[in-house]
């Protein structure tokens, strides 16, 4: 597997960042992880714009979802033709939510997308097994794990601390692990994770390597998150950049 960050930005994009899209490649399929905020720009840059065979939205909050809805128009009004619609994997909710936002009926989208909503479980999308497990964020959220060829990549979509997402990142070799928000200050309860139990939850995982990602840059601190994340994980780490790409 190989996988590319596309934006990684947490919560909106940042001055150097799309917000949450990644890709992931096995045997010429390329499956895409959330499509936020200005990463559709990204996937031009990266990969290519009809280089997608599939998507799956961990959950329908804009950061994750809202360049969706501008693929529409990429994908309906290509001057080649219209291409056939491909399969999108996301909450029940998403049909209502990308057409709402597009500003007609679901109609509008269902020429683009084929739905298939999620539920916890195990199945297949193209060479990947997927497995996906609701965690501990305010509306219906979905951590991923993808094994091919014997390889895993855990990615928790945005999470607080939580036992499923242990589940899924058990043994993972690379654990994209959102850190959103810093240690040592009174954050919300039931949202988001700190370096630390980013860094916690890869260690109990007993994960091969710690990507981290989401983090708001405009009012936080990557060395900090990337310090307390070191603290409780000795494995090797780092925070992923746009462009970046890793070999699993």
């Amino acid at each position: 597997m190989r996988l590319t960050v596309l934006g990684c930005a947490g919560s909106f994009p940042g001055p150097e960042s799309a917000c949450s899209a990644y890709l992931v490649e096995a045997d010429g399929f390329r499956l895409l992880l959330d499509f936020g905020s200005g990463s559709l720009s990204a996937l031009q840059r990266y990969a290519g714009l009809h280089a997608v065979d599939a998507i799956l939205l961990s959950h329908l909050h804009c950061d994750h979802i809202l360049d969706a809805v501008s693929y529409v128009v990429v994908r309906r009004y290509a001057p080649e033709g219209a291409y056939p619609p491909i399969p999108v994997y996301a909450p029940s909710g998403a049909p209502d939510r990308l057409a709402a936002a597009y500003g007609q009926d679901d109609v509008a989208v269902s020429d683009v997308y084929q739905f298939y909503s999620l539920q916890p479980g195990t199945f297949p999308i193209g060479p990947f097994t997927v497995t996906v497990d609701r965690v501990n964020h305010p509306v219906e959220t979905y951590g991923v794990r993808l094994e091919h060829a014997g390889r895993v990549l855990c990615y928790s979509s945005d999470t607080a601390p939580c036992d499923a997402l242990l589940r899924l990142a058990h043994g993972a070799d690379v654990f994209l692990c959102e850190a959103s928000y810093l240690d040592g200050v009174d954050n919300p309860p039931d949202l988001h994770l700190t370096g630390r139990e980013a860094g916690e939850t890869a260690t109990k995982a007993e994960v091969g390597r710690l990507l981290l990602t989401h983090l708001v840059t405009a009012w936080g601190s990557e060395a900090q998150t990337t310090d307390a994340a070191a603290s409780t994980y000795a494995g090797p780490l780092e925070v992923v950049r746009p462009g970046s790409r890793y070999e699993i």
